[in-house]
C-alpha cells in the first residue's frame, strides 16, 4: 500500500501550508474566483482566466518556493508571487473599471493584496 503525505515539510519540520502567508494567498484566491464567478460570458477566456491563473500562482509559487534547497530559489519564487500578486491588483482594477465587479468588492480584494504583498516582502527580509 502506497503512503502519500498530506503535506510536504522541511528539515524545520514545518509544512508551506503552516505559513501564514501562504494561508492568506489561498484567501485571495478564493476571493478572486467568488469575483470572476460574475464576469460576463464573454470574460471567460480573457479576464476571468488571467486573474484566477494569476490568483491560483501566488500560493503556488510560495509552496514552490519552501520546497527549493535555496534561499535563492526561496526568494526567486517569492518574488514571482509578489508580481503575480501586482498582476491582480492591475486586473481588479479594470475589472471595476469596466464594470464587471462593484468597487467593493474590488476594494476587499485589493486590501488581500496589499496585505499579502507585506507579508510575502517580510519573508522574503527574513530569509
Amino acid at each position: 500500500m502506497l503512503i502519500i503525505p498530506t503535506h510536504v515539510e522541511r528539515s524545520n519540520g514545518k509544512s508551506y501550508r503552516d505559513l501564514r502567508v501562504w494561508q492568506t494567498a489561498i484567501s485571495l484566491v478564493l476571493e478572486v474566483y467568488r469575483i470572476t464567478e460574475s464576469f460576463p460570458h464573454a470574460e471567460r477566456f480573457g479576464l476571468t482566466s488571467q486573474l484566477r491563473r494569476a490568483a491560483v500562482s501566488v500560493p503556488s509559487n510560495i509552496a514552490e518556493g519552501h520546497a527549493r534547497s535555496t534561499r535563492g530559489e526561496y526568494k526567486n519564487s517569492l518574488s514571482s508571487a509578489r508580481g503575480s500578486v501586482a498582476e491582480i491588483e492591475v486586473q481588479l482594477m479594470l475589472a471595476k473599471e469596466l464594470g464587471y465587479v462593484q468597487p467593493e468588492f474590488v476594494a476587499k480584494a485589493l486590501e488581500f493584496c496589499e496585505t499579502l504583498s507585506r507579508m510575502i516582502t517580510n519573508l522574503k527580509r527574513a530569509l
